[in-house]
């Protein structure tokens, strides 16, 4: 709705170029709504004093443990990351394969590769945890 707003209050927009216009519109607001959410998240979890809230230790690892994935997963053959990254996101090996066409046969074999290839990558730059 916000961004239709947006669209009637600003003329310039409208014309041949009115689509992608809105669709760039829609993408920021969508990107600038998730970030505000996100902070919002963050602020209340850090101030949260009800028991079993994360402390700010827990968040603190927490982020420390995210950014090793991350680091690991940037070090990985780029197939291997996407596999791990779209099963992790809990997509069936049909749709994994769909989505990187692949054999869904042989998604389990590639799955179970990258998975070994993280593993080691992980041992390598940080040790066993």
């Amino acid at each position: 709705m916000e961004v239709l707003w947006k669209f009637w209050r600003t003329p310039r927009a409208h014309g041949e170029q009115a689509g992608g216009w809105l669709y760039r519109t829609a993408v920021r607001t969508s990107i600038n709504e998730l970030r505000r959410k996100g902070r919002g998240s963050r602020h209340e979890s850090l101030s949260d004093s009800t028991p079993g809230a994360p402390t700010p230790e827990d968040v603190r690892r927490a982020r420390e443990e995210q950014e090793h994935v991350r680091t690991v997963l940037a070090a990985l053959d780029s197939r291997q990351a996407e596999l791990l990254l779209l099963r992790s996101s809990g997509l069936s090996y049909e749709e994994v394969a769909a989505a990187l066409d692949l054999n869904p046969a042989s998604v389990g074999t590639l799955l179970s590769r990258a998975q070994q290839s993280f593993r080691k990558e992980f041992i390598k730059r940080y040790g066993e945890q």
